[in-house]
């Protein structure tokens, strides 16, 4: 019978580690970044474990789709892997690996991404020649039914300053105030005048409140609930939500519903940018669109990456004006197909003679012929601009006469007595050029990578990873957590294209006809 008491010598728990193990690729990398900022983040020289080991385990646990701080604390105490990277270290418990992930990390973990980024560019891994951007909504921490929403906020806010201005007047009268004194000044005298007469405030059944009291404490409610509006307009911005609990957040229609019937839940619009399979860029934005993050991401990336990046490759979402000139601007090429490149390509709409596509333009007078043979001209420009700042220009053409014309009912409906268009021919030319460029034998190779490698990054990391929903609130911590999952996305990536024998190949071969 074995003597499970009996003491042992204990043995380099590496022996019983797999040579291609991730974990050894992962320690490899991870030995060779620079953690100064990370050192820096502590106030005292003394630590219970080295950053560096915590820094390693936390990302181990991401590769392995473990983010509960708990789960972490019991991977170390039971996982030869975990012991392996804590070298005879005592395995933290989950408070630690929560405040180190949560205080240390933030602010400090995108460098480290970037280092990683930069390690496997020196690798020949990443080129920044293709890249490839797409953004998913994923669920904030913070519950459900927590929302603000702008339109209400303002909605309420109308309706008590209606009330103030009716109300306090009466007010101010009572106490031989000026008619427009301002809710503020009447209130802090009404609280000046108590503290003379030594009012005692009573509340509950069968007390009297004097008159001063109930015109206090109507000022007062008015007074807070006007500051809580203001304050709710500040935290929403721009933005048409935020929630209670987690302000960073905005409520988003998102694809997987618990409850099945589209409801508006609290989310990050997370955008990624994705070459040879790595993910090499990322951010998180509060806005659902993926249109007006494209300027913003790029600059970002670029400039903490130190590389520019030669094709941008995304889908019709990202199809504008503004971003096609941002790419033109910088002398970048914009793979991107245009938001109506498919309904063009049908036969109603080569068809349909009344479309201004479809209508003949003579740039020399500047103008375009209706299928009445009438002339369309060039009257004015006006000048919108976007939630971004950018101010592009619209060109508007008036028809020079719409009476008695026989296509009038079907030609265009409205007010006006001539039909009007509007449009941008900057837009026009760079969608052309746009829908040209992605026809192109690399084109059709870019976008049929695209949607291999950045749709399948948010593939692995939703279904394999299991990471639908983030653990932590506000956007420092969240997008420190996403930064960890990338990082522990692209270790895993590595392994698997040395064990594939994909190392060095940064696209997959399109058969294009």
């Amino acid at each position: 019978m074995r003597n499970r008491s009996q003491v042992v010598i204990p043995l380099d728990l590496g022996i019983k580690i797999d040579e291609k193990d991730p974990v050894r690729k992962l320690v490899e990398i991870c030995d060779e970044l620079d953690y100064t900022d990370l050192y820096a983040a502590y106030l005292r020289h003394w630590r219970k474990i080295d950053p560096r080991t915590m820094f390693e385990l936390l990302v181990f646990a991401y590769m392995n789709g473990i983010y509960s701080s708990r789960d972490i604390e019991s991977a170390c105490r039971h996982d030869i892997r975990f012991m392996w990277i804590l070298q005879n270290e005592p395995a933290p418990d989950h408070s630690t690996i929560a405040r180190f992930q949560n205080e240390r990390l933030t602010g400090v973990m995108e460098d480290l991404f970037y280092q990683l980024t930069e390690k496997l560019y020196q690798m020949g891994e990443l080129s920044y020649r293709n890249m490839f951007v797409d953004g998913t909504k994923i669920e904030a921490n913070a519950n459900r039914y927590t929302f603000v929403w702008a339109k209400a906020v303002a909605k309420q806010l109308e309706k008590l300053e209606i009330r103030i201005a009716k109300e306090v007047p009466e007010v101010a009268l009572r106490y031989d105030l000026f008619v427009d004194t301002s809710l503020e000044d009447c209130l802090s005298h009404l609280m000046k005048l108590a503290n003379l007469v030594n009012l005692t405030f009573v509340s509950g059944k069968g007390k009297h409140k004097t008159q001063l009291q109930r015109d206090i404490e109507l000022l007062t409610s008015f007074y807070e609930r006007k500051e809580g509006y203001m304050e709710h307009q500040t935290t929403l911005g721009s933005r048409k939500s935020y929630s209670k609990t987690d302000h960073d957040a905005t409520f988003m229609r998102l694809k997987e519903d618990h409850m099945q019937n589209g409801q508006l839940k609290p989310a990050y619009n997370v955008q990624i940018d994705v070459e040879s399979e790595y993910i090499i860029g990322l951010g998180l934005f509060p806005n659902p669109t993926d249109t007006t993050t494209l300027p913003t991401f790029l600059d970002r990336v670029q400039e903490k990456s130190g590389h520019r990046i030669e094709n941008i490759t995304a889908d019709a979402g990202y199809a504008s004006e503004e971003n096609y000139t941002y790419l033109e601007q910088n002398g970048q090429k914009a793979y991107i197909k245009p938001a109506d490149y498919e309904v063009r390509k049908t036969r109603k709409f080569k068809k349909d003679i009344y479309r201004v596509e479809n209508m003949p333009y003579d740039p020399e007078t500047d103008s375009f012929t209706c299928p009445n043979g009438k002339k369309l001209i060039h009257t004015y420009d006006n000048h919108p601009k976007s939630e971004n700042g950018f101010r592009k220009t619209k060109q508007n053409y008036i028809c020079e006469s719409c009476a008695g014309c026989p296509h009038r009912e079907k030609c265009f409906k409205g007010q006006y007595e001539n039909r009007k268009i509007s449009l941008s021919q900057t837009f026009a030319r760079e969608k052309r050029e746009a829908s040209d460029r992605i026809n192109t034998p690399e084109g059709i190779r870019l976008r049929v990578n695209r949607s291999i490698q950045v749709e399948g990054a948010f593939g692995v990391i939703k279904e394999d990873y299991g990471f639908r929903r983030f653990l932590t609130r506000g956007k420092r911590k969240t997008e420190t957590q996403f930064f960890l999952l990338a990082f522990a996305y692209n270790i895993r990536k590595l392994c698997n294209r040395l064990e594939t024998g994909r190392f060095g190949v940064a696209l997959f071969d399109v058969d294009v006809a």
